[in-house]
């Protein structure tokens, strides 16, 4: 016996997060009957029914994605623009692992697997997500500490991380800033870089753990392989 909103997250519908809500909104029904308490466990036999969709067991898919900008991190949009989702022929119903913002590129992970979409983006498990920004202004050694001892935004600190100047640009007064960070805060990496002063003007997300982007073009998707999925599992165990 699991947990609902875990065995809604495995069978591909939605994350656990996703799940949660539909639960507490009566949107789900489990048998027949409807369920609103997030601690309800069911069974692999038991018949789990979202809006009147029932969900079967779809095998597990996974997915690479440099997405490029332009692009929203969603599953679909009210105003209609393209979302990553468009951008992988699948029949599967895939969602994106976090987010990655409107103006922002980079690698985007997606699949139907609801426990290592939890694992990926719980802080606890400090998975590093490294991200190029380039700012106006040219960020100083002691803001590169502060960057990675941690930044105050809305309210709360961020997590320590990593910090340090690629380059920069005296001509155009620019900076290129790899940041490395195991959180996923609406907004973060452009918050704390204006926390500190700094206009982001590109932003790019270049790897998740171990995956990045090597061989693939803006636009272009691969499958995550099955030994790459199985060492995502096992750096999260270590964590």
């Amino acid at each position: 016996m699991e947990r609902l909103q875990k065995v809604i997250a495995n069978r591909g519908y939605c994350s656990r997060r996703r799940a949660e809500e539909f639960i507490q909104k009566g949107k789900v029904k489990v048998n027949g009957d409807i369920i609103t308490t997030l601690g309800a466990k069911v069974n692999e036999k038991d018949e789990i029914m979202i809006d009147g969709t029932v969900l079967a067991n779809e095998p597990k898919e996974y997915y690479l994605l440099y997405k490029p900008r332009g692009i929203i991190t969603s599953t679909k949009d009210e105003k209609n623009r393209k979302t990553v989702i468009d951008l992988i022929p699948t029949k599967t119903r895939i969602y994106p692992v976090g987010r990655l913002d409107y103006d922002t590129s980079g690698i985007l992970l997606l699949t139907n697997d609801g426990e290592l979409t939890n694992a990926l983006i719980h802080p606890k498990n400090q998975i590093d997500k490294v991200y190029v920004a380039k700012v106006k202004g040219f960020v100083t050694p002691s803001n590169l500490k502060t960057l990675s001892n941690g930044v105050i935004i809305d309210g709360k600190k961020t997590s320590k991380g990593r910090a340090r100047l690629k380059k920069y640009d005296k001509k155009t007064n620019t900076s290129i800033v790899e940041l490395i960070i195991h959180e996923g805060r609406n907004h973060q990496v452009k918050k704390m870089f204006e926390g500190l002063g700094y206009n982001v003007l590109k932003l790019k997300r270049e790897q998740i753990g171990f995956l990045n982007l090597s061989g693939l073009k803006s636009g272009e998707y691969r499958r995550i392989t099955p030994k790459e999925v199985k060492i995502l599992y096992s750096e999260i165990k270590k964590n």
